[in-house]
Formats: structure tokens, sequence, C-alpha cells
């Protein structure tokens, strides 16, 4: 792999993204302004270490393969080309990537092709064919030897959470091992087995424990296990972790070094080990971590070069009109949006309970750059509203299940003291989470924000009549929700009374098509207040 080193001492590098999410050049694709992040920017950031040290691995740790207009165009309009994301990843060189729970939105067959494709493995220990009782991806890690150094083993392992997300037909004759369980039953095998003198785990999954201190951070629901690993796993050097979006470096749990490169490109993690030859063996003397940022860096031309078809084609997509607006459904305040009934979430409703079939509905706003709907609507102000590649389903509820939905969302907002309405940490550390608080059509409901996280529901009404807590309800709502998303968990398991397998922002697409002209129109059926 590299030139013979006969020195009793070796310095490895290993960079990781994670997280990039379909993210190559640096902009914005709502309006096209330059941005500090993506994978072109991250390139050149890893020439630089690869000149510093020739001893290097670059991993890519999952969500790799969506999230953009880029990445969606590819995947929905045209597929023939090689995946854009791993054109850039081979290019690069990556010496190994691991599956992330966004890699299945789009399907296996559009994983399969991206996996196809590749000239670097993808790793996911814990992602089973049930028929066969192996690892579907393949083996499940793999190992770099360096000519005069040390033997490394590399294990990907997936958050095992995916079932509970994901459309089940994205997913079929799959299972999901449990992450510590996985880690500990293939860390041994290196070691015992495969005799590696360095175990690097990359986990598509982050904390579910305070780094610092290991008090819990978040429900202990298996979605993030990193934490575990560290502290039941012996023999790990390394764990590069991912998905919560966290930006972590500089760490340690339990002898392990931790890191984690946030999302979108903005940053490049890179852990560093001095090692010894002590009686024929490589030995670990010393661990490092950090994150090398982008801001600043100047794309790699190369990369830019390589995608630049694909971004022409995804730019005149973008700009189709498709319909025209007559109102304001622009955002100029996300927060505004999420205290009262807005043009923008009500439209969102129509679309969905015209497709659902049914009069009650929910949904979010995604994320705080969402742009809003200008006069002349085209495809890019679409996907920037609606960025999931979500489809909807219709379940069957009850009110108290309802009752318990507007709850968890109403602890979205910080107790009200008077200093102004603020977002609780709940919803925005470890990472952000926007799109878990949701506003609801069909029914009128209120919420006081002064009041303790669970009492804050005033009021709930369906068709002008306190709602039965024990009656059965229709509801509308993505795919991610109604399987419990985003600790959602009174909505696991409950009948599907309808499932609509196209994309939402397809919907959307079709239903302004059809019309041709839409109206701004809003139905004040529900409020956030507060006592002043």
């Amino acid at each position: 792999m590299t030139e013979t080193n006969t020195n009793t001492s070796f310095t490895l590098t290993i960079l990781e993204t994670s997280d990039l999410h379909g993210t190559i050049l640096p902009i914005q694709y709502a309006n096209n302004t330059p941005k500090e992040v993506g994978l072109a920017k991250v390139a050149t950031l890893i020439h630089v270490e690869r000149q510093l040290n020739p001893h290097t691995l670059l991993i890519d740790n999952g969500d790799l393969i969506q999230g953009t207009p880029l990445a969606y165009y590819h995947a929905r309009v045209d597929h023939k080309s090689i995946d854009p994301m791993v054109l850039c990843l081979n290019e690069l060189k990556y010496d190994a990537a691991v599956i992330g729970n966004h890699e299945f939105n789009y399907g296996l067959d559009v994983l399969g092709k991206a996996v196809s494709e590749s000239n670097f493995p993808w790793l996911s220990a814990n992602t089973i064919c049930i028929k066969e009782e192996t690892p579907y991806f393949g083996p499940p890690y793999v190992i770099k030897q360096f000519d005069g150094g040390p033997r490394v083993g590399i294990l990907g392992i997936t958050t095992p959470f995916i079932p509970n997300w994901e459309n089940p037909k994205h997913i079929e004759g799959l299972a999901f091992d449990d992450a510590v369980e996985t880690a500990s039953k293939w860390v041994k095998h290196l070691r015992e087995w495969e005799k590696v003198d360095v175990v690097v785990v990359s986990y598509h999954g982050g904390f579910e424990r305070d780094i610092q201190n290991g008090e819990v951070s978040e429900p202990e629901t298996g979605e993030n296990q990193g934490y575990r690993i560290c502290t039941e796993v012996p023999g790990i050097d390394v764990l590069l972790t991912g998905h919560q979006h966290r930006t972590i470096a500089g760490e340690m749990i339990n002898g392990v070094v931790v890191v984690q490169p946030g999302t979108q490109g903005t940053f490049l993690a890179k852990v560093q080990l001095q090692l010894e030859l002590r009686d024929q063996a490589w030995v670990v003397v010393q661990k490092q971590s950090e994150l090398l940022p982008v801001e600043g860096v100047p794309a790699d031309p190369r990369l830019m070069e390589l995608v630049q078809d694909y971004e022409d084609k995804t730019q005149v997509w973008l700009d189709q009109p498709i319909g025209k607006l007559i109102g304001d459904m622009r955002v100029s305040d996300p927060m505004m949006i999420r205290l009262k009934s807005s043009s923008l979430i009500e439209l969102i409703h129509q679309i969905q309970m015209e497709f659902g079939q049914t009069d009650i509905s929910s949904t979010a706003l995604f994320d705080n750059d969402a742009p809003g709907f200008s006069s002349n609507i085209t495809m890019r102000e679409v996907v920037a509203n609606y960025i999931y590649p979500n489809t909807l389903k219709v379940i069957r509820v009850t009110g108290q299940d309802v009752l318990d939905a507007l709850e968890h969302s109403a602890a979205y907002f910080a107790p009200y003291t008077g200093d102004g309405i603020r977002v609780s940490d709940a919803f925005l550390y470890p990472k952000p989470q926007h799109y878990n608080y949701d506003m609801w059509a069909g029914i009128d409901y209120e919420i006081n924000i002064s009041r303790a996280v669970g009492e804050r529901v005033t009021k709930l009404e369906y068709k002008g009549k306190p709602i039965d807590l024990n009656g059965h309800y229709d509801v509308v709502m993505n795919n991610y929700r109604a399987s419990g998303g985003g600790n959602y968990t009174m909505f696991q398991g409950k009948p599907v009374i309808r499932d609509i397998p196209t994309d939402v922002s397809e919907l959307i697409v079709s239903y302004m098509m059809e019309r041709g002209t839409v109206e701004a129109k809003v139905n004040p059926n529900w409020q956030v207040v507060y006592e002043k």
C-alpha cells in the first residue's frame, strides 16, 4: 500500500467524512448562493493531509447518496450515469464507506447501483440478509496492511433503528442487528483471528450518553449506541461516528478516541495514531483527533469538473416552472410559521389530505432554510421546502395518541418566562430537530408554552367538539413519523389505512401542475400562546 517502513515507529492518519447528504458543491440550492460546505472543499483538505502523511486511510461514515437536489435528480430523474457521490469517492480513492440509514431512502435498486459502481467496499456488519443470515453488503470489515507497518481492521456498523423510519419496501428481506452485539462479535474476530494491530470501528450512529460524564442524554432506544460500544466492547482503538450531525473531536471514552464531523461536508474529521514496534507487534501509544473546517478552503477543481454535467442538468430541472401562486407563501421568520397557522403549511396539509383521502393531517417545517413559495413556483422551491424523500401514510390513531403527539411537539418550545420564545435545548442538541415539531390540520388546538411540558395542550377539538380520547381518527403524515420517528412512539404499530408510495415532493408537483394556479389560504385552527 505504501513504501516499506523499517522504523520502529509509525504514524497513521485516519480521515472521515460523514452525513454528506449528497453535498458536493459549495452552494445553497434554494438560491444558488455560496455556502461553506461540500465534498469539493473537503477534497482539498484530503489532498493536503495525504501530502503530510502517506500512511492515510479515508472512510465515509454513511448518509452519502441522499440529501440535495443533485442527489435526488440522479436517483429519481436521470440515473443512467454513475452515482455522482460515488464518482467523487472513487476519484478520491476512498478506502471504505459505511451504509447510513438514508442510503435506503430511494430503495435497494438505487442503493445497489451505487454499491456496484464503487471502487471501494461498503460495510455494514449488522445489516443482515434474512434468507442467507449473512451481512447483506458482503464482508463486514476490510483490512489494510501497510508495508513495514501495522495491520489495520476497519469494521462498519449501521444504526439498527432503520425499520422504525424506512419504507418497509425499501428494506424488504433485511434485518438490522444490535450495534453493540455486532461490534463485540467482529472486534473480537479482528483481534483474535485476523491479528490486526489497530481496530477502527466506523459506526453510522451517535452517542446516547454525555461523552464526558456518561449521563443519559437521550432515550436509549438503540438508535445511538456509541457510548456503549466504547465502554462495553474491548479492543477498539478508534470509533468514527455520525448520524447525529454533531461536531466532536478531542474526546476519549474508555480509552477509545471518538470523532464526528458534522454534516454536509462542513468538516473533515482527522484521527492520528502513533504506534511503536514492540516484540514484533505494533502498539498504539498515542491517539488524538481534530476537525478540519472547510470554511475558506477552495473547492477542488477536479471534483467540480467531474460533476459539472450532473449539476447543469439539475439546475435546468430545478428552474422548471410548475405553477402560479396567488398570495404570499414565503418564509421570512421560521419561528412565526411554528406559532400559528400559515398558508405554506396549510398547502402541504391540503395536498396530504387530498392524496391521503382523510381530513386530518400532520406535517412540519423541516428546516429553517426553507424559503416557502414565490409567485412563480419552480421545482427548486419544492425540493428546497420538502427536503426529504418521504412518502405518505394514513394511520388510525386514538384521540389520546393525538393529544400525546401534540404534547410531544409542544416540548419544542423552552418554558416561556417573558424573555422571548425560544426553542428547547432538547430540539437543538445534540443536533437541530426542527423537523420533529409537527403542525396539524383538521383539528383545532392551542398550545400554552407558559405551562409545564406535558401539560401544554389547553384546547383540542375535532369538528367543534372536544376530541374523544378513546375514539379513532385517520391521520395522514409522512412515513418517518408514521413509524414513530422523532420519538413519536404513540404512532408505532398503528393500523395503516392507506399507503401512498410516491415521494411527497412529487405529489406537490402533481397537485400544482394539475391546478396551474394555487392560492395562499390560512385556516386559523391552531396557535401557540403564552401567559404575560
